[in-house]
């Protein structure tokens, strides 16, 4: 960029009417330096060259959702497009769901995207851990080798800082938070709270006190969380004001049906939806957040009766055990939410209160009528 010289001075001039005024300005440094040296500026010419300013972030405009997207990802498209829409005006969301619904995958291909396919390096993610804190997250210090071989520490950038560095202001970033509500999220993200509700303004720095910090404009942030551990009931207000939240549940919203348009489009046999809807029935008297999310049922090996039979016994019973220990013995899980009963309940249609009716019609595992004889009247 070239500023006139007599520009120059006009910017000195506003430097002293404006004590306030940043000295980092580069024409206004330029213009001290050349008054305090006058004798080094050119006598022929009269124009100087100043390096250009940093490209100022801006909120960018994100793609609308298509339909495209929707069928690869089996969801509806207004539910796609409802997701960009809060984006745009929210700039954080988080995904919270029973185990199986697809957050983080979903999360990750809503991000990528809208980063778009030729800028993968625009999405990051990380996942919180219960020892997960500030100093991993933003910045900390870390052992490092000095001169002489010396073991001492500096000062190192975590995901959020090197996201928020990133160059191209005028384009998306995204940054996935996977497993959100396992950490401790007031320890990790510190001061930042204030930057994620207040985004057009700067913070001092808990590890660089003398700058400040500004969270771009264009980095939008997607959190998931897991409700079956029911660490999510304990999320404090800040975080629920800063973020949208968005519930995908197996018999809601967005990933409502999703089973059953993926076996469609497979040209699959439609019995494991039924199978989902069964056991999702029958888990519903007991508590909505126990329910199971489609991806149990959408592997390659889930397509045949062995596949079925190990996922039902080595991913989805023992999950169960977990929901229901000190409430139901482990013979009873299995006999409530064994493949073979839950194939049963699809194959006759019935709901959890059907199957309440059913088994109190029995009587020392007789059906009442042959037990105590069929009604007369």
């Amino acid at each position: 960029m070239m500023v006139p010289r007599r520009n120059l001075w006009k910017s000195q001039f506003l430097l002293e009417r404006k004590p306030d005024r940043r000295r980092s300005d580069g024409p206004v440094v330029i213009s001290e330096w050349l008054r305090e040296t006058p004798e080094l500026l050119p006598e022929d010419v009269d124009e100087v060259t100043v390096a250009p300013q940093p490209q100022p972030a801006v909120v960018p405009q994100l793609r609308e959702a298509t339909g495209e997207l929707a069928a690869a990802l089996h969801v509806q498209r207004g539910d796609l497009q409802e997701i960009v829409e809060l984006l745009q005006t929210r700039n954080q969301i988080v995904f919270y769901g029973p185990p199986g619904t697809g957050n983080t995958y979903l999360a990750g291909k809503i991000a990528r995207y809208l980063a778009g396919e030729e800028h993968g390096d625009h999405v990051k993610t990380v996942q919180f851990h219960p020892s997960y804190a500030y100093e991993d997250f933003f910045e900390g210090y870390r052992p490092a080798q000095g001169e002489g071989g010396q073991i001492g520490f500096s000062l190192e950038p975590g995901p959020l800082r090197r996201i928020a560095a990133e160059g191209n202001r005028d384009k998306p970033f995204f940054l996935i938070i996977d497993e959100m509500n396992r950490g401790n999220l007031a320890k990790v993200f510190g001061e930042l709270y204030f930057l994620l509700e207040y985004r057009d303004q700067s913070i001092n720095l808990q590890y660089s006190p003398t700058e400040t910090f500004v969270l771009p404009p264009n980095l939008f942030i997607i959190g998931t969380m897991n409700t079956a551990d029911r660490s999510i009931a304990m999320v404090d207000a800040a975080i629920r004001r800063r973020f949208a939240f968005v519930e995908l549940h197996p018999q809601e919203g967005m990933v409502e049906g999703m089973l059953a348009r993926y076996l469609e489009a497979q040209g699959k046999d439609p019995l494991r939806a039924r199978l989902l809807d069964a056991l999702n029935s029958e888990l519903e008297a007991g508590d909505r957040d126990l329910m199971v999310g489609p991806s149990y049922f959408m592997k390659a090996h889930a397509g045949t009766d062995v596949g079925l039979e190990r996922i039902w016994r080595y991913e989805l019973l023992p999950l169960l055990e977990e929901h229901f220990f000190g409430r139901l013995s482990r013979k009873q899980v299995h006999e409530r939410f064994g493949l073979a009963a839950i194939r049963r309940k699809a194959s006759r249609g019935v709901g959890a209160a059907d199957l309440v009716m059913e088994e109190s019609m029995e009587f020392d595992g007789e059906p009442l009528e042959a037990a105590f004889g069929a009604r007369t009247d």
